[in-house]
């Protein structure tokens, strides 16, 4: 009987006991991908490309790929574009930036795709989004988002790698062979829901996704995806030292049943509105080092690169995520300031 390799170490660590969905370093300036509460909280349309390489170095590694898009309705009535406008000085010009909606009624959309492949497993997830923003007071706004999609899920048998090919062993699994050939995409209902409250330089959200499991689902039955629910906590705050810098510190948990509760602590610091670099730390698993800058009035961009500090540490060159922005209807540097 053929054992499988990649098979075996992926099912057991990434589906029984480890997080089935993907993680972020850059998450405290792109929150929308683990909390749709946080869709629209900025005044302006937000187009977002985003990549992550995790276990440079091993073959069929985890790899990410995103692409969404986040707004407040009126921005996307664009013939409008209503904004609200902050006031910095720079080169003794001044340039505006739109700050965080609080304190109004909001509703808002977005809408994202991704592709998650971790070794002989590939995700394609299709979601829309909708938010409403309840103002608590003039400074601060509770809002409650939902994400509803479809996700397909696959085996790739050309990328698994069974015992009997890594050992030349010679002989065939009739079981094996009779299973990969009849592989297809299972569709399962996605469902996400978020809480996000911010206001004045704080933030703090709670969020689930895969709510419905595979309550609903269609296509390829034979394999079993057991898609458990996620949670999600995250929290922030954004400390003035002077007028030219802010240090920001937060926090995220992350639960699914039964693997424990991953820690990440983060502290990111920002210079003259528009530059920005940081660190994180997840606890056994890596140490992130983050940097990025929003170019213009219109683009910004942002790198991360995560060195292991677990058992794995030798045997890969560590992760890399590169999030690429684009802010329509802004009309000033730092976009994505907190207030």
């Amino acid at each position: 009987m053929i054992r499988f390799a990649l098979i075996c170490i992926f099912m057991g660590a990434m589906f029984s006991f480890g997080q089935q969905t993907p993680q972020y370093s850059q998450y405290v300036r792109n929150q929308y991908m683990i909390n749709p509460g946080a869709t629209g909280v900025y005044d302006y349309v937000g187009i977002t490309l985003g990549g992550r390489m995790q276990w440079t170095g091993f073959e069929n590694a985890p790899k990410t790929s995103y692409l969404y898009f986040s707004a407040p309705a009126d921005k996307m009535r664009v013939a409008s574009m209503k904004r609200t406008y902050g006031k910095v000085k720079r080169n003794n010009k001044q340039v505006r930036h739109p700050r965080m909606r609080v304190g109004t009624l909001t509703h808002a959309y977005g809408a994202q795709l991704l592709v998650d492949q971790y070794g002989p497993f590939r995700t394609l997830k299709a979601m829309g989004t909708y938010a409403i923003h309840l103002p608590l007071t003039r400074e601060y706004s509770l809002s409650f988002g939902t994400n509803l999609g479809v996700s397909s899920r696959r085996f790739l048998p050309d990328k698994a790698q069974v015992l009997s090919v890594m050992t030349s062993a010679g002989y065939t699994d009739q079981t094996y062979s009779t299973y990969t050939s009849n592989q297809a995409a299972q569709y399962t209902m996605d469902l996400e829901a978020g809480i996000y409250f911010h206001g004045k330089g704080i933030f703090a959200g709670i969020s689930a996704n895969q709510l419905t499991g595979d309550l609903v689902k269609f296509g390829n039955r034979t394999v079993n995806f057991d898609p458990r629910r996620h949670y999600f906590l995250t929290g922030g705050y954004k400390i003035e030292v002077n007028n030219k810098m802010t240090i920001t510190p937060a926090l995220l948990l992350k639960y699914v049943t039964p693997a424990p509760v991953t820690i990440e602590g983060t502290v990111q610091f920002e210079f003259q509105e528009r530059f920005w670099f940081g660190a994180t730390y997840r606890h056994k698993d890596a140490i992130v080092a983050m940097f990025g800058a929003v170019i213009s009035d219109k683009f910004k961009v942002g790198y991360s690169y995560d060195l292991s500090i677990s058992k794995m540490i030798g045997y890969n060159s560590g992760g890399h995520e590169l999030v690429l922005g684009v802010m329509l209807g802004s009309s000033g540097y730092n976009a994505t300031k907190f207030r």
